[in-house]
């Protein structure tokens, strides 16, 4: 499964969430998430882990999942297009403003000559 299949289920986003704060033991993600079964935690742990996204170490009898930032990286691939586009729109607002086109004041004025 690839990162956007795995970040397409909102409880998967949900324990992202959760664990972009802070590694949690799997029995605490599941209590997070009291409405998802035991095997469906499992199932949603395993993707994140199969797609990248989070990292498991076992720590005594419990097994502890950490978010892997590089995971997100399609991700913000992906964004960066976006990002790129916004950027260039804001400048061109930027440069309209600075122009003083967009000036109420200076609107007003022109709409008063004869």
């Amino acid at each position: 499964m690839d990162t956007f299949e795995a970040l397409s289920d909102p409880t998967r986003r949900q324990v992202l969430d959760l664990l972009s704060r802070q590694p949690r033991a799997a029995g605490e993600l599941g209590r997070a998430f009291p409405s998802t079964s035991q095997p469906g935690m499992s199932r949603h742990l395993r993707i994140l882990r199969e797609a990248g996204l989070v990292h498991v170490r076992k720590q005594d009898r419990h097994r502890v999942y950490a978010l892997r930032w590089e995971g997100l990286a399609p991700v913000d691939a992906w964004l960066s297009k976006y990002r790129n586009f916004w950027e260039a729109e804001l400048d061109s607002l930027e440069a309209f403003l600075d122009s003083g086109k967009a000036d109420p004041k200076s609107r007003q004025a022109r709409s008063r000559r004869p």
